[in-house]
């Protein structure tokens, strides 16, 4: 008889390790290892003691065919996974507590259950109850929803197993199940990758489609074991910040799709509600004639994105200049405010630099550098930007503006909201022609962008009151202020 083999593994990240130690050297996490059966990783039921078998091997080339797909109904859903589920395939959604997954998955299900198709919710946090008072009070109660409250994967599987195929099944949460092939505690590394693997294994056998609820750590990362999300299919995350109605369902990995769309929802009274046009909900209470604020034209995936980018730069009392950032890269804000003191003149060293993207969205593409830049000038000379103009463009480490792309898509949308200019790089002029709807101030230079602004804030400190020192231009001079 074969002896167990004992070893620790970090319920964080999944290392493992041959004795216990205080700390896991793989994430730095501390007391996060638990004592586990290696043997039971690998059950016995599942052993193959017969020899392997040769197969055929096939060409890259071949007749190929786009994976037929299950629309959930909701625009936004379908657009972040592709045009919808695919059959066969393994979603995996993570997203803070309360953040709103389990009511987008109760909305999901309930709509494609009242167009025709079977579609089965399994619940291992909550009673039955209590998912059939959340359908009720989203209006969703007379959806056929088919129910339940169970945690054994092997009596899951079997249930499933009876009758028509499920089209879409729902587990919430993947931490809460287990399964008998395996000696640990639900939630343990061991037993969410097991119970992944079998539900895995389910789903490409019956070709049913499978959403997976994974809860988060601290850090925003998907607990349990990083195995998973190369598992699955598609990794989708959902994000947004308590004290905003706004939510944002992000790809992460995707198989079948694209990995750069998201979708935007709002969290009403009776529960999400998708939103066709995310630029003018982020503009709706644009504070207008304050300076620091200034809009940029962003691409999320092939949706074009107006936001808000607010900035503030006060003289401060440390030793220390505070630096911070919502929204953005604080490396990106960095690198901004060093090109701003190299290359502008703009003396910062003396003063605290708060950025801020209004909404509670979060930007990831460079060509957000030169709305960054605008605010920050602008708060420091305290000049109002034209309100209707709109900004994007790529800073390089010598000044210089650099073109980002789909740059007419950006325009159109601007073009739509009612803006009239935008400020964007020279060398995009050519991408967008003599048709634009928009005055184009193409510029090549980040010097000639804080000259505009600086000048603007001259000439209001001269018809308003006498110009404060930080407000000329003269202190854009490098050597001065």
């Amino acid at each position: 008889m074969a002896k167990n083999t004992l070893s620790f593994v970090c319920q964080n990240c999944g290392a493992a390790y041959n004795r216990w130690q205080g700390k896991c050297e793989s994430c730095g996490e501390w007391n996060t290892l638990a004592e586990e059966d290696a043997t039971g990783s690998v059950p016995v039921s599942i052993r193959s003691k017969r020899k392997g078998r040769t197969f055929a091997l096939e060409s890259l080339s071949g007749k190929t065919q786009d994976a037929p797909r299950l629309s959930s109904g909701m625009t936004e859903l379908d657009r972040v996974t592709g045009g919808g589920f695919v059959r066969g395939s393994v979603l995996l959604v993570g997203g803070d507590p309360g953040i709103g997954k389990s009511t987008l998955l109760t909305q999901a299900t309930s709509l494609m259950a009242r167009a025709g198709h079977r579609i089965v919710y399994i619940s291992g946090e909550e009673a039955i109850a209590q998912v059939r008072l959340r359908a009720e009070r989203l209006g969703l109660s007379d959806a056929p929803v088919q129910l339940a409250a169970e945690t054994s994967v092997e009596d899951i599987v079997s249930t499933l197993s009876e009758g028509a195929v499920p089209r879409l099944i729902v587990i919430d949460s993947i931490q809460t199940m287990w399964t008998d092939t395996v000696e640990s505690a639900p939630g343990t590394v061991t037993q969410v990758r097991a119970s992944a693997q079998a539900l895995i294994r389910f789903a490409k056998k019956t070709g049913a489609a499978i959403i997976l609820v994974g809860h988060v750590t601290k850090d925003g990362q998907i607990a349990g074991p990083r195995v998973v999300e190369h598992m699955v299919d598609a990794v989708l995350s959902f994000e947004g910040e308590g004290s905003q109605q706004f939510r944002i369902l992000r790809a992460v990995k995707n198989r079948f799709g694209p990995t750069d769309e998201i979708g935007v929802f709002e969290m009403t009274g009776l529960g999400l509600r998708e939103v066709t046009n995310p630029s003018e909900l982020f503009l709706s209470e644009r504070d207008l004639g304050t300076p620091g604020t200034a809009v940029f034209a962003g691409i999320e995936g092939t949706r074009p994105l107006l936001v808000e980018l607010q900035a503030l730069v006060a003289p401060t009392s440390l030793g220390t200049p505070r630096r911070a950032v919502v929204g953005w890269d604080p490396s990106r804000l960095s690198m901004v405010l060093a090109v701003l003191e190299a290359h502008c003149g703009v003396k910062l060293s003396g003063h605290d630099v708060y950025l801020n993207v209004a909404g509670g969205l979060r930007i990831n593409e460079p060509a957000a550098d030169l709305a960054a830049a605008a605010a920050l000038v602008s708060s420091l000379v305290n000049a109002q930007l034209p309100t209707d103009a709109v900004y994007f463009g790529e800073i390089s480490l010598s000044g210089v503006v650099r073109p980002v792309a789909q740059t007419p898509a950006r325009l159109k949308e601007a073009a739509k909201l009612g803006f009239q200019r935008a400020v964007l790089p020279e060398s995009a002029r050519g991408e967008v022609g003599g048709d634009a709807g928009l005055s184009l101030n193409a510029i090549n230079s980040l010097t000639t962008l804080v000259a505009e602004i600086a000048a603007r804030g001259s000439r209001r400190g001269e018809s308003s009151a006498p110009a404060e020192k930080n407000a000329t231009p003269a202190r854009f001079r490098r050597g001065e202020g």
